[in-house]
């Protein structure tokens, strides 16, 4: 028999490649922001007032002058120019999830046949892509299409093939944040001021805090034929149905091992890109699952790296594409082995050069360290039904408890030796502390918390927000998800946490006469109590937390529509507000968007496997049953009545085949009508609720007959590429 032609193509194709292994031509060190706008080529390009406005911009937060914009585009426009640039766009990422740009030729005729390369400070500045052609939540009407890109000047221009990509924010013509970049810009602010007001405490000459982002990103490689025989790859990001080859992960035998020529070879290209791109990538090994990678770059400030990891997503798949590879970012693309996440390791350091949640070397030090430990972790205690809003998603879902990723219930993890020296500071009596107080506390406790804690903790894999030596590592984030909306959160609510703190430290020092040290320490001491119940060092899958988070009163939301509600809560309106971050208006406009998508997302899925089960895999099953019909029919004319003695198994799988067609044919009808019913649903909350309880659970249930009907039919009339083909095709 002939496989099935689309399949046989694929993997033909797969197979004739032969990759060489490709040397590099020059040091890393050598091509690093060789196409970035940065300190080195301002200096270059740039009067020394231009250059003087965007550092002070960057800095200090201070206003570019127009006049002064003009001098920076200048710069600016012939630095791209002698590098090649043809055209300039306004980068931003709008609620879509994917970054946004639209190019824009330099040339500019003149007259009498002659032209020229134009760029301006109002071009650098500020334009106007249609604002209602983006998700907006109801802020704008399609008649009311204005919005405005603004450049960001903290994170710096680059060249991406011929194009000068500058940074911006989007906004709607009313002022409200249509992008994620916006509300992040707002949020950092917030943490910056409230954490160097708290830096003070230990060192008057902090001016600034800086809130640093290291992201790990993992993700899947196919091979791109495979991928495209595949229409759920194509069209959902992930397999809607493929049952679990023989062998998949669990030999261990693909984390950390031998990476394949074809991949390296990618991997070598992609960091090329980003080491001319700015894109400080140092880490690159195999991940758990067949066919899954990961790559990490070094710490940085909070919104570079966030424009970083949303430029090399997208620099990601234009290099997969060369190597003929699919790039697949989705939290879940195979069932039955591990998804992807993208582990935020989130830290505060200070212009002084200091990480404030690195332990220290004398008891002062030590005391500034779990000054800001033990507000983070209040801050997340306070808020932990926000953290699981901030990373769901229709694909996120799928990861999140899956025996890879962390659960749902969030949760602050600190280790052993942390979580002694706080039982012991939550020992200390109330009140004035006595001088052998202060002397064990200072020498006892706190003066005895190493320097590095790297190794005196273990890891807990299954803690969504994990501290890990000298930074808190949210690891519920999806591999999807753009890094700004949980960066947003997280650094909110630190902000507003440590604004409290220092408040409540004041009147301990004004009012009651406490000297400082006594009154951090008394005020950390009840902050201790009140939020140990988001600490937790076990399992997370086990059912015994379930319980005990439930007693805890710690929140459990499974799915996104669940997830989500905690965004518009009052609570959550007041927060945002009182921060300047997101108003009420913006933050209701996320909701409608982020439970918009949930919906359209499983609506696509659910016509993607109706199509694929009823035109691909209905059909062969009645293909192959035909034959195994011709088969019986020839047994019986040898054997005559005794046919069934001979023919008992065939008539067997022919009755199973038609019960497995049965019943996808019936499920996919009922699918079918829940989804018609859940879309006459106005309201976006009830509409994702519906397709969330009543259309997607047919999911599995259609999945489950075909995966069936997979392991019965003939493998050369399967006309899916299978998971063995998908997963272990180098």
């Amino acid at each position: 028999m002939i496989m099935s032609a689309i399949r046989f193509k694929a993997i033909e194709e797969t197979f004739n490649r032969q990759p060489v292994f490709v040397k590099e031509k020059k040091k890393r060190s050598d091509l690093y922001e060789n196409n970035v706008f940065n300190e080195f080529s301002m200096r270059e390009s740039m009067s020394k007032a231009a250059f003087n406005s965007v550092m002070d911009a960057i800095e200090c937060g201070t206003k570019i002058d127009r006049k002064i914009a003009d001098q920076i585009a200048a710069g600016m426009k012939n630095w791209a120019l002698s590098k090649g640039a043809t055209h300039y766009t306004h980068w931003f990422q709008p609620l879509t999830g994917a970054t946004a740009e639209k190019h824009d030729a330099f040339f500019e005729p003149i007259g009498n046949g002659r032209a020229m390369e134009k760029f301006d400070g109002s071009q650098l500045v500020q334009q106007e892509p249609d604002a209602s052609s983006f998700p907006n939540g109801g802020i704008r009407n399609t008649f009311e299409a204005r919005g405005y890109t603004a450049w960001d000047p903290t994170s710096p221009a680059f060249i991406y093939g011929t194009t000068l990509c500058i940074p911006t924010v989007f906004v709607a013509y009313t002022g409200e944040a249509l992008d994620y970049k916006a509300p992040l810009l707002r949020a950092l602010q917030a943490v910056d001021h409230a954490a160097t007001a708290v830096a003070k405490y230990f060192d008057k000459t902090v001016s600034k805090v800086n809130a640093t982002l290291g992201w790990e990103q993992e993700y899947f490689l196919v091979d791109k034929a495979l991928a495209y025989s595949r229409p759920d790859i194509v069209l959902a990001g992930r397999t809607l149905l493929g049952h679990s080859p023989a062998k998949g992960q669990q030999l261990d035998d693909h984390y950390f091992g031998s990476i394949p020529i074809r991949v390296m070879n990618f991997m070598r290209d992609l960091e090329q890109e980003c080491m001319l791109l700015g894109v400080p990538v140092k880490t690159r090994h195999n991940e758990v699952a067949p066919n899954q990678f990961e790559l990490a770059p070094i710490f940085e400030e909070a919104n570079l790296a966030v424009d970083h990891n949303a430029l090399l997503m997208d620099v990601m798949e234009k290099v997969a594409d060369r190597h003929y590879f699919r790039v697949l970012f989705h939290e879940k693309p195979f069932a039955g082995i591990n998804g992807s996440g993208k582990h935020n390791n989130w830290s505060l350091a200070t212009n002084t050069g200091v990480n404030l949640l690195s332990p220290g070397t004398t008891p002062m030090k030590n005391l500034q360290f779990l000054t800001f430990f033990i507000n983070t972790i209040k801050a997340v205690h306070e808020n932990e039904a926000l953290i699981r809003g901030a990373v769901a998603s229709a694909s996120n879902d799928h990861r999140l408890g899956a025996n890879e990723a962390p659960p749902a219930i969030i949760s602050v993890f600190i280790g052993e030796q942390l979580t002694k020296v706080l039982d012991e500071l939550e020992g200390v009596s109330t009140g004035k502390l006595s001088p052998q107080e202060k002397t064990d506390l200072k020498l006892n406790v706190v003066g005895k918390i190493p320097d590095v804690l790297l190794d005196n903790t273990d890891r807990n894999r299954t803690s969504p927000f994990a501290f890990t030596g000298n930074k808190f590592e949210l690891r519920a984030v999806g591999s999807k998800t753009n890094c700004a909306h949980p960066m947003t959160i997280l650094n909110t609510i630190v902000a507003k946490q440590l604004i409290e703190f220092k408040e409540e430290v004041d009147i301990l020092v004004d009012k009651k006469k406490l000297k400082k040290d006594e009154a951090i320490f008394n005020v950390l001491r009840e902050y201790i109590k009140s939020s140990k119940k988001i600490r937790f060092e076990g399992d997370g899958y086990s059912e015994s937390w379930e319980k005990e988070a439930a007693k805890r009163g710690l929140s459990n939301n499974k799915t996104t529509p669940e997830a989500l509600k905690a965004m518009i809560s009052k609570k959550a309106i007041a927060l945002f507000e009182e921060m300047k971050v997101m108003s009420k208006i913006e933050l209701e406009a996320r909701h409608e968007i982020e439970l918009e998508e949930y919906t359209k997302r499983i609506q696509i899925e659910g016509r993607v496997l109706g199509d694929i089960a009823r035109n691909h895999v209905i059909p062969t099953a009645i293909q192959y049953q035909n034959t195994l019909i011709e088969n019986v029919k020839g047994i019986k004319e040898v054997f005559g009545k005794e046919y069934t003695r001979f023919a008992s198994e065939q008539i067997e799988m022919i009755t199973q085949i038609s019960n497995h067609i049965a019943e996808i044919n019936s499920k996919i009808t009922a699918m079918t009508e829940e989804r018609k019913k859940s879309n006459q649903i106005e309201k976006q909350q009830l509409k994702a609720e519906a397709y969330c309880n009543k259309v997607k659970p047919y999911f599995e249930e259609i999945r489950y007959h075909c995966d069936k009907l997979e392991l019965q039919i003939d493998d050369a009339l399967w006309p899916l590429t299978k998971y063995r083909e998908l997963l272990f095709t180098k």
